[in-house]
């Protein structure tokens, strides 16, 4: 069973830069696709960014140009690198397995002066 463990979340001001982490244990990382979720208060969880297992991206358009998904499969770790923040990023961050359907715990973000 793979284990999802999300950080680097924070309180950052509109503008700032954050970058998470998402660390995977449990071997099945390099054969997954994986991806970022987020949830903000009262809305729905939303698809933020996916990367294949060999590296494709893609992103939702609202963080187009301004966030940035990687991953290291020799660490097991993917990251999203989130630039030009708005205080509408604010939101729970989820570190989620495509393939299997796993799942973090999450990390907040907030973005706020």
């Amino acid at each position: 069973q793979a284990h999802l463990v999300e950080s680097g979340g924070g309180l950052v001001q509109p503008g700032g830069s954050l970058r998470l982490s998402c660390a995977a244990s449990g071997g099945i990382f390099k054969f997954s696709a994986m991806a970022w979720y987020r949830q903000a208060p009262g809305k729905e969880r939303e698809l933020v960014a996916r990367i294949t297992k060999i590296g494709g991206t893609n992103y939702a358009d609202s963080v187009k140009g301004r966030f940035t998904i990687s991953r290291d499969n020799a660490k097991t770790t993917m990251y999203l690198q989130m630039n030009s923040l708005k205080p509408e990023d604010t939101a729970v961050y989820y570190c989620n397995n495509q393939d299997y359907g796993y799942w973090g715990q999450g990390t907040q973000v907030t973005v706020s002066s």
